[in-house]
């Protein structure tokens, strides 16, 4: 009887975490979806393919590294390196969140599975929820959200791939543009720290200045630039508050 009430109440978990797909960060990112799909028939990659990469290559912003290493002509091991380097800055998340889902029966592999679909969504929807679900059921939760997000953006990716065409430059631009500033505010208003308001405003600074310099590396640079200063700065901050004291 114990058993079939977990199981029930596992489902049930599940259910709740993939009504998720109906909150306003898993709507952006499919609208995000919509624009990435655009940026695809113009490199000219079949459907069946931006399928596939919407599903294995789950983060946004390495699948847009990964269209444009192939429009720009760039070998598979570039293409692979520039994506990997992308997938870096997700390390810390996954670090974040799987302790977090980590249940007393929860087993690795599952939290290996999981990490699949850590991304700036499904890290950002979890951060805010998980603490209001039971310990044991937070991997169901989140294997709920993430796994009818990608699901979801996969058929999406498949029924507008032939109408996005029509779309004007600048309609697929905004579509894309959404994710970024979403997330960049999202990640503003839950900071709970100073060093993350200096790093994101380090960052933000430091971009045009690195694409000025070195256009394909803009972003590493900016982010690891902005990063760096935000943690020397609170350092030193932190040793002259300890030396007044």
């Amino acid at each position: 009887m114990e058993d079939a009430e977990d199981e029930r109440s596992s489902l049930a978990w599940f259910v709740t975490g993939a009504r998720g797909i109906f909150s306003l960060p898993a709507v952006i990112l499919m609208l995000s979806f919509v624009g990435f799909c655009a940026l695809t028939v113009q490199a000219g990659i079949p459907p069946e393919q931006v399928i596939f990469m919407t599903g294995a290559v789950w983060a946004l912003p390495a699948k847009v590294i990964l269209v444009s290493s192939i429009l720009g002509g760039a070998s598979l091991a570039t293409a692979f390196l520039a994506v990997t380097l992308s997938s870096v800055r997700l390390m810390p998340m996954v670090a974040a969140l799987v302790p977090e889902l980590r249940g007393p029966r929860t087993p690795t592999w599952l939290l290996l599975v999981l990490s699949h679909f850590i991304a700036i969504t499904a890290w950002v929807f979890a951060m805010e929820r998980v603490h209001d679900v039971p310990r044991n059921h937070r991997a169901t939760f989140f294997a709920g959200f993430g796994i009818t997000l990608v699901v979801a953006n996969m058929i999406l990716v498949g029924v507008v791939y032939h109408l996005v065409a029509e779309f004007p430059p600048l309609v697929a631009g905004c579509l894309f543009f959404l994710t970024p500033v979403y997330f960049l505010a999202s990640i503003w208003h839950s900071a709970r720290h100073p060093v993350i308001y200096v790093a994101l405003a380090a960052g933000l600074v430091a971009g045009p200045l690195c694409y000025w310099l070195a256009p394909e590396f803009d972003i590493l640079l900016a982010g690891v630039g902005g990063g760096t200063v935000a943690w020397f700065g609170e350092r030193l901050w932190r040793r002259r508050r300890e030396a007044k004291t």
